[in-house]
């Protein structure tokens, strides 16, 4: 039989202390009743003697010490999943937001999920095409990997992660299932709703299935968004896009409530678990022998003052197989996405493109134009000092062919979704403005197939 307790010791914050627990574990749900009729979920995160301190999901508003009924559930945050949830649309902690109703299930997962023996483990191949050649050609994304976007207040990481949705797909050949998980958290109403009109004009609703948590709705709430997202994700057993906005909201909240439970606070005031936090969230993503689909994650956070030391941006990039990194120099030129490609990379991408992926040519193209665009940063460096008018024919090449890189390959329209051929075929003109012998990172056989000078590099 199940013990309520009456009243609360104390409240501070979205925390709550209740006294005289008996049984209670760490992580356990708690259900509770607020004056007589109003019903909150929590979770206990601390456990000292008799006392357990609860985090509150929906917010500790309205809560006194003595109007609180408080029962133990005995099992972790758990979550009813079905298939019916893709085009669905719930709030941070799974619950159906869209008016059609509740989601049937006898199926109930922990939302922290499995540790995962990484014997188990699948390696990542095949690629996702998401439609943009920056990341298509030179960071491809492999299914079971993560790979972040890291961005900065005012970028438009929103409007690429609703176009990744739009677009992403297994390829041109491919019949096998796939499906998006998209979680959102600490967003603001405008932006919710943008991404929820985008999906249902463009169709793609069908297959994708939103978590939202809105700014105003409770920081507790936050913790558990991506958690419930993963859970969804690792139960569809199929080939799963998972991309998680905003990390720094995540990490934020946590920090917040990490500050009200006392804790000694770690780099910026973030909690020392802030590593293990991310990682858990993270290593999620993958494929397993023997099981059907795979779960690939695209976190995007933003980086405040686009510092790329800072704690968020860089433990997951410790933890994650790569990242995107979106540039404001390219935005304020309006070239859309500002894709920096210098210190952007995907570390599995080797293993997933070429011939019998996507094309013989892929691997040395994307080589190419790394090298080439570096040597554009040389002649616009020096350009700077000397005047263009006094830089040799080749660094002027290296220069034109800088600006049709970036207009071109690296800009394409938001509603732009390319074939990764057509994306190569791009990257092969403009190598086209550069001299042949200028081409060193390419296999002669390949240069001979594929290499068409152009006609006049200025004009390309």
């Amino acid at each position: 039989m199940a013990v309520e307790y009456l009243g609360l010791s104390a409240i501070n914050g979205p925390l709550v202390v209740l006294e005289g627990v008996r049984g209670a574990s760490y992580d356990e749900i708690v259900e509770m009743t607020v004056g007589g009729n109003e019903k909150k979920l929590g979770r206990i995160v601390e456990v000292y003697e008799d006392k357990a301190i609860i985090q509150v999901f929906e917010g500790t508003e309205g809560m006194a010490l003595r109007n609180t009924h408080t029962r133990l559930t005995g099992h972790p945050m758990e979550l009813a999943v079905s298939e019916d949830m893709l085009g669905r649309t719930f709030n941070g902690i799974g619950v159906p937001i869209d008016g059609l109703g509740d989601i049937r299930s006898d199926i109930k997962l922990d939302v922290n999920g499995k540790p995962l023996n990484p014997v188990s483990r699948e390696y990542p191949r095949n690629y996702i095409r998401t439609g943009i050649s920056a990341i298509d050609c030179l960071t491809t994304l492999i299914r079971g990997q993560k790979l972040p976007i890291f961005s900065g207040n005012g970028l438009p990481h929103d409007q690429l992660a609703a176009q990744i949705v739009q677009q992403a797909s297994l390829g041109e050949d491919s019949d096998e299932e796939f499906a998006i998980v998209f979680a959102a958290m600490g967003v603001k109403y405008d932006v919710a709703d943008f991404f929820r009109r985008t999906f249902e004009e463009s169709g793609v609703s069908s297959h994708v299935a939103m978590f939202i948590n809105l700014a105003n709705d409770p920081v507790v709430e936050r913790l558990i968004t991506p958690k419930v997202a993963l859970t969804l994700a690792e139960y569809l057993g199929m080939h799963i896009l998972v991309i998680l906005t905003d990390m720094t909201s995540f990490a934020e909240a946590m920090r917040e409530v990490s500050s009200s439970k006392g804790e000694i606070p770690s780099r910026k005031g973030y909690p020392g678990y802030l590593y293990s936090e991310l990682a858990t969230i993270y290593e999620r993503a993958g494929i397993v022998k023997g099981g059907k689909g795979s779960v690939t994650q695209i976190p995007i956070l933003t980086m405040p003052n686009d510092d790329i030391t800072h704690p968020i941006p860089d433990l997951t990039g410790y933890i994650t197989e790569g990242q995107i990194v979106l540039d404001r120099n390219l935005n304020g030129q309006s070239v859309y996405p500002p894709i920096s490609v210098l210190p952007s990379l995907s570390r599995l991408m080797k293993d997933g493109i070429g011939e019998g992926y996507t094309r013989k040519d892929h691997q040395d193209v994307a080589n190419q134009l790394f090298s080439c665009y570096a040597k554009v940063g040389d002649a616009r460096a020096l350009a700077s000092v000397i005047g263009e008018d006094e830089l040799s024919p080749i660094d002027k090449k290296y220069l034109a062919f800088g600006k049709a890189f970036e207009s071109r390959f690296i800009g394409q329209g938001p509603t732009e979704n390319r074939t990764i051929l057509e994306t190569l075929d791009i990257g092969w003109e403009l190598l086209g403005m550069l001299p042949r012998e200028e081409l060193d990172r390419i296999d002669t056989k390949i240069l001979d197939q594929y290499y068409k000078p152009a006609d006049t590099g200025a004009d390309k």
